[in-house]
């Protein structure tokens, strides 16, 4: 089993930056693509940011490109989302995912689920 906890949402002002931690426990023995995904009221829930669980493979939404990066440390198991230059449209719930099925590569079932953590952007 694999507990994923988020933190390092809240209120920001347009412009401002975030950064968000997810925190893996449980087996940690095992290699795992991780994904943030997020949802806003009303909308579907979309993939944000995705990491191979080496690091050298990353993928983003073309709505966060050049804005977001998302990165690891496995010493800490811990996979963090730097939001930068942030809007109101990047107002939502944001969710860590694991797919502990992809050693290598970027995830593609996500089975594992965080809490989540709120963003709000103030315009």
């Amino acid at each position: 089993q694999v507990q994923l906890v988020e933190s390092g949402g809240g209120l920001v002002q347009a412009g401002g930056s975030l950064r968000l931690s997810c925190t893996v426990s449980g087996r940690t023995d095992s290699s795992y693509a991780m994904g943030w995904f997020r949802q806003a009221p009303g909308k579907e829930r979309e993939l944000v940011a995705a990491i191979s669980w080496s690091g050298l493979s990353t993928n983003y939404a073309d709505s966060v490109k050049g804005r977001f990066t998302i990165s690891r440390d496995n010493g800490k198991n811990t996979v963090y989302l730097q939001m930068n230059s942030l809007n109101p449209g990047d107002t939502a719930s944001y969710y860590c995912a694991a797919d502990p099925s992809k050693a290598y590569g970027l995830g593609e079932q996500y089975d594992y689920w965080g809490q989540g953590t709120q963003v709000t952007v103030s315009s």
